[in-house]
């Protein structure tokens, strides 16, 4: 559903037209510095604005409504709320006739009976991922000294991702990208064999995240054409350390203590400003469908970030979980 999580437990709300999104988390430990201004530094890495990205501005300013006193975490639930401020409805009208490829525009209609608030994608947009980067700021606090880095490393099937984007863009088209995440200062044990380990807890986080295709720990696919010689990672001391790190900081599904490595394939945005052939479910015809509306040539170039967050709500759970953190901050 739209809950998350075991002791640090998330519950997201809102849609993209609506008159906000925002975020609940429950479980965060008392004592934790927190104020608005705290949120900003990742909540504009997120934001709109480069070239290849929509051009949709929102202010995107959280507002925390609960769960703090002093400039504290209480120990209660914490709410954060954003307000959208700059929507174009009427872009969305043709929706009910003609889904957009690609996208969940058929699927939520024949799930929610026609009820569902079908602009801008609604529930199912990415818009929602503010509470997800606002929840991953206050996960990075209580992971400390771990660190979490998420970083876009291809764009379109090319390293150079602005050249990329700009032929994405004179095409009338989108790419898509790989990030790469990288969380260092990992301790030994976090995940639990089979069905609580790292990897599927990870995953989970990471799949709920729009337009992700694929996740690859480690040497990922390419382990698939590689002999255990060359795939293992020999201990070089006994702290566990490897000197190769093809399991990606993972055995067992548990943490080995090496670096938590993995990739995330994103998908080309679904709308496009080229015209596409497509079915009109009212009159049963195929019709060109010109999707209107603003969006981002390649929405990989904000998903880092959001990413990162994932990564670190996942990592704060876990570290709940194995009592290395106190319900009490500090």
């Amino acid at each position: 559903m739209n809950s998350i999580g075991t002791l640090f437990r998330l519950s997201i709300f809102g849609e993209s037209h609506g008159k906000c999104v925002g975020i609940v988390i429950d479980g965060v430990p008392a004592g934790i510095p927190l104020t608005e201004a705290d949120l900003e530094k990742d909540l504009a890495r997120r934001k709109s604005g480069a070239k290849g990205t929509t051009p949709r501005q929102e202010a995107d300013q959280p507002r925390i409504m609960s769960g703090t006193f002093n400039d504290h975490t209480t120990g209660a639930p914490i709410m954060i709320l954003f307000e959208n401020t700059n929507t174009r409805s009427r872009d969305y009208t043709f929706l009910l006739e003609t889904p957009r490829p690609g996208h969940a525009d058929f699927v939520a209609h024949k799930k929610f009976g026609g009820y569902e608030d079908y602009r801008g994608g609604g529930h199912f947009s990415g818009r929602l991922t503010l509470g997800i980067v606002a929840a991953g700021v206050i996960a990075k606090k209580i992971i400390h000294p771990i660190e979490v880095r998420s970083t876009l490393i291809e764009a379109g099937g090319s390293p150079n991702i602005e050249e990329a984007v700009e032929k994405a863009m004179a095409d009338r088209d989108s790419i898509g990208g790989i990030v790469e995440t990288v969380a260092t200062n990992m301790p030994i044990g976090l995940g639990e064999p089979f069905f609580g380990n790292i990897k599927a807890i990870i995953a989970h986080y990471i799949f709920s995240i729009p337009a992700i295709k694929g996740l690859e720990f480690g040497s990922g696919f390419a382990a698939a054409r590689m002999r255990g010689s060359e795939h293992n990672d020999r201990f070089i001391d006994t702290s566990g350390k490897t000197a190769t790190n093809n399991a990606g900081g993972i055995n067992g599904g548990i943490s080995n203590g090496n670096d938590l490595i993995f990739r995330v394939a994103v998908k080309p945005t679904s709308s496009i400003h080229a015209t596409q052939h497509t079915m009109n479910m009212k009159t049963g015809t195929m019709t060109d469908l010109n999707v209107e509306g603003r969006h981002d040539t390649c929405i990989a170039l904000r998903v880092p970030v959001v990413v990162e967050a994932a990564t670190a709500i996942a990592l704060a759970d876990l570290m709940l979980q194995e009592q290395k953190v106190k319900r009490i901050f500090g």
